[in-house]
């Protein structure tokens, strides 16, 4: 079937619900004459209507079907493929049915003469309350078009079934078994904080009342008008965001092409072709999307996806003239706002002096809205299941974000403990404040070197405001995992300079660009392609080797950012010496090429490399002769070592830090940099810990890179420690490992007054 012969059958559709809609008819009769005009259009031997009551789904009414099956078949969630559409909210198209692992035959219908099936969810208030299905005897798959148009007649069934009184509310009603005591709630860890407030919901439902148009034109300009007035607002946004220049704001031009995108307008515009107003062709196009996103294993194009639902609510909400988000109502208090998720530019409506925190359904580390958060410094917590249902607009709520942890109504003594660890962290921020000047100097006299990570321009200002002695890890592949687009020379050149001279008289080590594994980039998809182990596949350095005109753009824009100052370059993944040769060779022959063209370079350049593949420990004394310096990255090194997936929540924490293989493997190259006099570094998550921190000193280890919320801490316990007691108490445990290494730390600091905090 073609686009325009969907289309058409769409309308067709439309237009036979809109007169079914209008009859006086009872709500049986209108199903059976539905399921007639949808087979008829679509050309389907079969055409079936489930509607969900007190839990199960019953056979509503069927053109094709035994009749004696109607409201005699019945499926459970999940159960039999219809079961499966309305449990997930997912689209089935299927060539074979029997050949799904889910199918389940029901011999009173009569269905074992159909091979192909095709289902979609009814979904009323954003949940399913039904499935549209149609077969074929032919096996064959239906085609896209024909799977929206069963998508746009799903949706306007919604309305009909909801004016027949067909819904089963208890069954989707999202206030229906709300708790009203006091729970707990666990997520994950976007951005760090405690936030304390009252529950707002970002978003107010948009209630569709109408889905079927009576003019096509006056819909179509009423769309028209829509988009207008929200890119005027997108466009004020962007010049009004308040913390200037910086990678959250490549995120919002990033968000406004989207909002000048003319492919969905175009496919908001079929929409209402088919027949829908413009408030069902908007939402029409949304469900699509989100249909999209569920299949989407790329996390940056998912986000991109989350950014086009995000102006499609905005744009809705105009169309409709509805209430807007709590921002456009104004926060009237203290507040922890909740949303199944949220777009970069939507969260800058917000008054930062009300906002406390945010809580999502979904978002994940990568999202756009996590890097402006983190700007706007906003505790985020993420993946809370089931969180709007959970949780009631007003309920008082307590953020937790380092815990992973939300309270929903906390009793008094949820209260309590939150509110003495609030103190205790502030009291202890304050301390830790006092340290900022303070050297990093142990009490039997070493002086240890304590870096930041960064990979934003704003990092800068809270490395100077830690008192860090400088950034011993920038991520380069910030500014490219948040470009719609590869970024230009002269747009990574002036980040670079910007972050030099932000630093003053303090390093920066670059980290060249790391992407692939967990960090994908749209516009390098096609090439990195499908991997299996995306971790140990074609990413960072083995990247950029091979896609040498990357490398070599972002060489001459580190070597000119750094004109007549220090530049210090890291390559990362290096597994083989070879590799760092290579790199080292590129950077090298832009230099010369700069110079030859009589362009002002570096004072000096210094090249190091990180080391988190094992094999490279194994060629160190082939690769320290050629190195300035080595960072540890603990990170991927631990997962490698152990071969457990740091991004699987089952054994994400199965393998301790303190665990003597990963000390001992530690104990060895930093004895080995010793003897070469090149400097190592640790850069991780395990130096911005105090107990590891100590650990890692007792090992030789004197310069750390961490996040610059836990230079404090881990200046306050380098400050208490006695580093030639500890070493020698290192090597005894090495050397006969206690049982538990952690415990064994943890007791020493205690007996000896280290302050781990």
């Amino acid at each position: 079937m073609s686009f325009a012969e969907a289309t058409s059958a769409a309308r067709e559709i439309l237009t036979g619900l809109h007169d079914v809609m209008a009859s006086r008819t009872h709500a049986q009769a209108k199903l059976n004459s539905v399921v007639e005009i949808i087979g008829e259009a679509l050309d389907s031997e079969v055409c079936s209507i489930y509607l969900l009551r007190e839990g199960v789904l019953e056979l509503y009414a069927t053109r094709g079907l035994n009749q004696s099956a109607v409201h005699v078949t019945k499926l459970a969630m999940g159960e039999g493929l219809v079961g499966v559409i309305a449990d997930t909210g997912r689209i089935l198209n299927l060539d074979e049915a029997t050949s799904h692992p889910e199918f389940a035959y029901k011999p009173e219908t009569g269905e074992e003469m159909y091979h192909s099936f095709a289902g979609v969810p009814i979904v009323h208030r954003e949940r399913p309350v039904g499935v549209l299905a149609v077969q074929h005897a032919d096996p064959r798959p239906y085609d896209d078009v024909e799977i929206e148009a069963l998508q746009t007649v799903a949706m306007v069934l919604a309305e009909l079934i909801a004016n027949a009184e067909l819904i089963d509310d208890s069954g989707i009603d999202p206030d229906a078994h709300r708790e009203t005591g006091a729970l707990m709630l666990t997520g994950q860890k976007l951005v760090m904080g405690m936030g304390e407030g009252v529950a707002v919901f970002h978003q107010p439902r948009v209630r569709i009342e109408h889905t079927v148009a009576d003019d096509t034109e006056a819909e179509r300009q009423r769309v028209y008008a829509a988009f207008r007035k929200m890119r005027e607002q997108i466009d004020d946004m962007t010049k009004q965001a308040e913390f200037g220049a910086g990678e959250h704001q490549d995120v919002l031009e990033t968000y406004k092409m989207f909002a000048y995108d003319e492919g969905w307008s175009r496919r908001i515009n079929a929409a209402i072709d088919s027949g829908l107003t413009a408030e069902a062709a908007i939402e029409r196009v949304q469900q699509r999307t989100r249909s999209r996103m569920r299949e989407i294993d790329d996390p940056l194009l998912a986000e991109r996806m989350h950014d086009l639902e995000d102006l499609a609510n905005r744009l809705i909400r105009i169309v409709s003239g509805q209430l807007g988000t709590a921002a456009q109502i104004g926060l009237r208090k203290d507040s922890i706002l909740i949303a199944r998720n949220l777009g970069p530019a939507e969260l800058l409506e917000y008054d930062r002096r009300r906002l406390k925190g945010v809580v999502l359904e979904e978002g994940s580390l990568t999202a756009h809205v996590i890097i402006v958060a983190r700007a706007m410094g906003v505790p985020v917590l993420g993946r809370v299941k089931d969180i709007r249902r959970q949780v009631s607009e007003g309920d008082e709520l307590l953020l937790d974000v380092g815990e992973g942890t939300l309270y929903v109504r906390p009793s008094t003594t949820m209260e309590q403990a939150f509110e003495g660890k609030l103190a205790s962290s502030q009291k202890k921020r304050a301390e830790f404040a006092k340290l900022r000047d303070a050297e990093p100097v142990t009490l039997d006299g070493h002086r240890m070197t304590l870096m930041c990570n960064a990979g934003l321009r704003e990092d800068i200002e809270t490395v100077n405001v830690a008192g860090a002695d400088g950034i011993g890890l920038f991520r380069t592949e910030f500014q490219f995992l948040v470009s719609a687009t590869l970024p230009r020379r002269e747009a990574q050149q002036k980040l670079y300079k910007d972050v030099i001279e932000a630093a003053g008289d303090k390093p920066v080590t670059f980290r060249t660009l790391d992407i692939g594994g967990d960090k994908t980039v749209a516009y390098l998809r096609n090439d990195i392609g499908e991997e299996e182990n995306p971790a140990m596949g074609w990413r960072a350095l083995r990247l950029s080797l091979d896609r040498e005109g990357l490398m070599k753009v972002q060489a001459r824009a580190l070597i000119e950012a750094a004109a007549g100052r220090e530049l210090r370059v890291m390559f990362p993944m290096v597994s083989e010496p070879w590799e760092f040769d290579e790199a080292r060779a590129l950077f090298e022959a832009q230099r010369v090429w700069l110079e030859d063209h009589h362009h002002r370079l570096p004072s000096e350049i210094y090249y190091g490399c990180m080391l988190e593949v094992p094999a490279l420990a194994e060629a160190l004394d082939i690769l320290l002769p050629h190195l300035d310096f080595l960072s540890i990255g603990t990170n991927d090194l631990t997962q490698f070592l152990f071969a457990a997936d740091r991004a699987d929540p089952r054994i994400a924490d199965r393998y301790d830090w303190l665990s003597p293989a990963i000390l001992r493997f530690l104990r060895r190259i930093a004895i080995q940099c010793a003897e070469a006099e090149v400097p190592v570094t640790v850069c991780g998550e395990m130096g911005g810990r105090a107990i590891e921190a100590m650990a890692l000193m007792g090992l030789g280890i004197e310069r750390l890179s961490i996040t610059p919320a836990a230079v404090g801490a881990i200046k306050a316990m380098i400050r208490s420690v006695d580093l030639s007691l500890l070493r020698e108490q290192m090597k005894e445990w090495l050397a006969y490992p206690p049982h538990d290494m952690r415990t064994a730390l943890l007791d020493y600091a205690e007996q000896r007054g280290v302050a781990i905090n």
